[in-house]
């Protein structure tokens, strides 16, 4: 789990995930940043990279849900963040159901 200051995503927790109050969310940190790197628009995405850092930008990348990101979102972070070369982005986590 990352840890990272509640008081740093609160105000993004507020507007990315509406649906919980913004303490509740953070509790999540992981979906908080995830959020904003799916949806945020550029002055939240570049304010959030300064506070948290590539290193957990990565991580929560490379531990990504399913339905997380969209295939555009996806590809953006892997090159931004020297994850993939081009044409080589691994392909979108995707849910596996056990029988």
């Amino acid at each position: 789990m990352i840890q990272i200051n509640p008081e740093i995503l609160t105000p993004l927790a507020g507007k990315y995930i509406w649906w919980k109050t913004p303490a509740e969310a953070v509790a999540m940190p992981e979906r908080v940043i995830a959020q904003v790197m799916n949806l945020g628009d550029y002055d939240d995405v570049q304010w959030l990279a300064e506070q948290v850092g590539d290193d957990v930008l990565c991580d929560v990348l490379t531990h990504a849900e399913a339905g997380q990101f969209t295939a555009r979102s996806w590809a953006y972070w892997h090159y931004r963040l020297g994850l993939a070369q081009v044409e080589q982005v691994p392909p979108l986590p995707v849910r596996r159901f056990q029988q």
